[in-house]
Formats: structure tokens, sequence, C-alpha cells
């Protein structure tokens, strides 16, 4: 398991709302479908409304959401 920080922005009405979040992820496909269903869960968003910018791994000791590190030591 490792952590990854996703970037991009997502439709919110007729606004584009710019975004970056953490996930804990095998992959970078999975960080990516991981960041699909809790903006479409979370917001309601489709997700062709979502366009993401850069998927980039994180150290464990850079990652700020507590429940990603919470899911990295458990996992580790």
């Amino acid at each position: 398991m490792k952590a990854y920080r996703v970037e991009g922005r997502f439709r919110m009405g007729r606004a584009w709302q710019a975004f970056a979040k953490e996930v804990a992820a095998a992959d970078a496909e999975a960080a990516r479908e991981k960041l699909l269903s809790v903006l479409g869960s979370q917001h309601a968003v489709a997700r062709k409304y979502v366009e993401i910018a850069g998927i980039a791994e994180v150290s464990p000791a850079d990652v700020r959401d507590p429940a990603v590190r919470y899911a990295l030591e458990v996992r580790a």
C-alpha cells in the first residue's frame, strides 16, 4: 500500500473546483479509481466531470491526511 496525491479539478454546478486529495492505494491506477469513487459519493460528481492533472506518489512521512496515514500504518 502506497500513498498518492491526486490533483486536478471537478465541475461543481457551472464552475470548476480545484482539488488535491491524498489516497492510499496499491498503484496509480487504483488511486485514480479511489479518487473518482470518493468524489462521486461525497460530491455527486459524474466521472466525466473530473479532470485529473497529475498523480504523484508521496512518502509516508509527507502524508498530511490522518485517514491515509492510518491506512498506511495498518497495512504496512
